[in-house]
């Protein structure tokens, strides 16, 4: 399991952008047209990227979490 505190993530990262660089590095490794050597250079490239995608996830389930934690902790007060 990845620790979420290896991965810090800059103001500019997106999580969409980086799921359409996997994408594109699939579909690029599909293709048959990379040399095996450029074949495991981009896998090293997708696996990063998922890695990241994978972090930045858990991260934000754990903030989901702890809001769901404070709202049923708080006494109601209505």
């Amino acid at each position: 399991m990845i620790n979420s505190t290896d991965i810090s993530f800059q103001n500019d990262w997106n999580y969409e952008d980086n799921v359409a660089k996997i994408e594109n590095i699939v579909a690029e490794i599909e293709s048959g047209k990379l040399e095996l050597a450029e074949v495991f250079e981009e896998f090293a490239a997708a696996v990063q990227h998922l890695r990241q995608c994978e972090t930045f996830l858990q991260q934000r389930r754990q903030q989901v979490d702890l809001l769901i934690e404070t709202l049923v902790d708080e006494p109601e007060s209505f």
